[in-house]
């Protein structure tokens, strides 16, 4: 007997909100990290954002993404995407905010 399209799609929509759940715990504990980063680079001087190792980022998120079956367009994006908002902190960690 095949199981009920509903019964199947409620499985896979449970599945995917605690992926998403997930997904925003391990983006805080990413933040607290680069939180840290970016009060370290204050207090030294150092820039707040370091474009070296942002590309070395994207060449090892966009293999990461091909071997997974993701699209490395997309991991790239996404890496930007959260970077953009790391360098936000790190700038207002510098002017003392």
């Amino acid at each position: 007997m095949t199981e009920d399209p509903t019964v199947t799609l409620q499985n896979l929509r449970s599945s995917i909100d605690n992926i998403d759940a997930a997904l925003i715990f391990m983006l805080a504990e990413r933040f607290r990290c680069t939180k840290q980063v970016g009060i370290l680079k204050a207090e030294h001087g150092m820039p707040a954002s370091d474009p070296s190792r942002e590309e070395q980022q994207i060449g090892r998120l966009r293999r990461l993404a091909e071997e997974s079956s993701l699209d490395p367009e997309f991991a790239e994006k996404w890496f930007n995407f959260v970077v953009a908002e790391v360098i936000r902190h790190h700038t207002a960690a510098a002017d003392g905010r």
